[in-house]
């Protein structure tokens, strides 16, 4: 294998050279205790930065196998690990010529501790890291002294000083491990004790803003009421008391500005473990739990919506409806069905974003407009079925109606920031204001249809040699997914963390699409986890990349059911 010694030479030789010159690099390097691989050369320095990957020998990094004895162990320390990766090649990186020159750059974590491909741990201590190298340049010439310092210097420095034990903070590393540890003990008790949800007293709910996920430092500490309050005694931190959301359905009330909405966003994003200082570090919440809301214009594809939607007129049928631009009730409706689809056993509502007439109709509505003629039939009536037959829990932020309250087991009153077990009283209230609606929902919940889904896409352009291209995905943000030149809106999932996490549904879509989709869509799912489960993300893509984040089931399923080129 050439030395990184020989690496450094030949680039000095390349200076001024056409930019294209870059190409002779690719390779691997044997360093001092690690070696790197340059995977991918970039054409220009405006494309798409260098690929590369590192791998720090055992031996170097001499990291304790204690730390990654576990599946939540090893979460915690390749999580750890990307953040010290990400801090140090941000203060090495500097502007060096046009362009992404200068840049060491790997996939910026958020505030959750997601499996990525940007640093993983091997079973006998070794670690590899990936990345991307903006290789330097002026005009389209080589700059081989900048590039020499960049591949030859700078990256040993950054493995050194963040992925090898001797340049770490013990005492960080030991905490952060364990703060993963304990968030994903926690979810795994949830069940157990039949809870949905966990939040402990302590908490930093508030954020900073809706584009900063940082804790807001002036946010009131979360104390759960002493009817709701469970305690737990975790592997590492030990005891742990807080709010304990039962099965069944709960309601989140208050008024305007006490964080009833802060409050449901902590739930949503529980379905992760977050870091040490994030203020939610163990709020925990069902795997599964997926947040629905209204989408006027959303694509919708054989989805049986009988259980909410039926007697449209002219005699349309809604047991296999499709529709490319739902309104905002059906879109909701489908989102229900497609979520419980895909296996989920919590649903996560905000009135806020809800479409108004599918989450309720008055008695003053029923007397005006006859069931008859009314297709929709409201949450409300479905909400109790919905636990009772299928053992769906649902959490429901609602303000503006309390209707609900005969149909939830608890409601919990926000008042400035503070929970309050009102249980008691919404019930007495709903005796005495009875609102005499008339029920709407029938004998049962009704039936959630197998779909079987089919791809219409148009096959792929030709090349001049006559041979079809490959298909191509990219994504933007975490709003979009496009495929070929079909772009996918993804913009109302909202538990989506990462831009790596889209990347990674992007990749698993492209391969669902030269694959076809065959079978139910839960078996097309399943297929996909247990490819993840066999290969982990690498899986996905033809060959490893380091910008892939964790999705779950219900994220893909979300995506596939928003992608216009499927049908039923």
């Amino acid at each position: 294998m050439t030395t990184i010694d020989e690496l450094y030479d030949q680039l000095i030789s390349l200076d001024r050279q056409s930019y294209r010159s870059y190409k002779q690099i690719r390779g691997d390097y044997q360093g001092q205790g690690f070696w790197l691989s340059v995977d991918a050369v970039q054409g220009d320095p405006f494309a798409a930065p260098s690929r590369c990957h590192a791998v720090v020998a055992a031996k170097s990094a001499r990291l304790p196998p204690a730390l990654y004895a576990t599946d939540a162990r090893r979460l915690g320390l390749e999580d750890y690990l990307s953040r010290q990766f990400c801090r140090r090649s941000h203060s090495l990186s500097q502007s060096r010529g046009m362009g992404s020159s200068g840049r060491i750059e790997m996939a910026q974590p958020s505030q959750a501790a997601l499996e990525r491909t940007t640093v993983l741990i091997g079973e006998n201590g070794d670690i590899e890291a990936r990345f991307t190298v903006g290789l330097p340049a002026q005009g389209r010439r080589i700059l081989g002294r900048q590039a020499a310092q960049m591949l030859c210097e700078d990256v040993p420095e950054i493995l050194r000083t963040a992925l090898c034990v001797e340049a770490l903070d013990g005492e960080a590393v030991q905490a952060h491990v364990e703060t993963v540890e304990d968030g994903e003990w926690l979810r795994s008790q949830l069940k157990i004790h039949h809870l949905v949800s966990f939040i402990p007293d302590g908490s930093t709910l508030a954020r900073r803003s809706g584009i900063d996920e940082r804790p807001l430092e002036t946010s009131i500490p979360f104390q759960s009421p002493e009817s709701l309050r469970v305690s737990f005694d975790l592997p590492n931190a030990g005891p742990i008391s807080g709010l304990g959301i039962p099965e069944g359905i709960t309601l989140i009330v208050g008024g305007g500005y006490h964080g009833k909405s802060t409050l449901l966003h902590a739930i949503e994003q529980g379905i992760y473990s977050h870091i040490p200082g994030d203020g939610r570090e163990g709020v925990a919440t069902l795997a599964s739990a997926v947040k629905v809301r209204a989408e006027d214009g959303r694509s919708v594809a054989g989805v049986n919506l009988s259980p909410f939607i039926n007697h449209l007129p002219l005699g349309q049928s809604t047991e296999q409806f499709s529709t490319p631009n739902a309104s905002g009730s059906t879109s909701q409706a489908a989102s229900i069905l497609e979520a419980l689809e895909a296996g989920s056993e919590l649903l996560l509502i905000d009135e806020d974003t809800s479409a108004t007439n599918f989450m309720i109709r008055d008695r003053r509505m029923q007397a005006l407009i006859a069931k008859d003629h009314e297709p929709i039939t409201p949450f409300v009536d479905k909400v109790r079925q919905l636990y009772d037959e299928k053992g769906v829990s649902t959490i429901i932020v609602m303000g503006g109606s309390g209707d609900y309250f005969e149909a939830a087991d608890r409601v919990i009153a926000m008042e400035q920031f503070l929970p309050k077990d009102v249980t008691e009283k919404a019930k007495a209230i709903a005796q005495s204001y009875a609102t005499d609606r008339l029920a709407e929902g029938g004998d049962c919940f009704g039936e959630v249809t197998a779909r079987r889904l089919t791809l219409n896409t148009k096959p792929n352009p030709r090349g001049r040699d006559g041979q079809e291209k490959r298909a191509r995905s990219k994504t933007r943000g975490l709003d979009t997914i496009v495929i070929n030149k079909g772009e996918i809106d993804v913009s109302a999932l909202e538990q989506l963390v990462e831009p790596g996490q889209l990347k990674a549904i992007a990749a698993a879509l492209l391969m669902l699409r030269n694959e076809g989709l065959k079978g139910t869509v839960a078996e097309v799912l399943d297929r996909v986890e247990t490819l993840v489960g066999q290969e982990d993300l690498d899986g996905l893509t033809a060959f490893p990349e380091g910008h892939l984040a964790q999705f779950r089931r219900q994220d893909l399923a979300a995506a596939l059911n928003r992608w216009r080129s499927v049908g039923d």
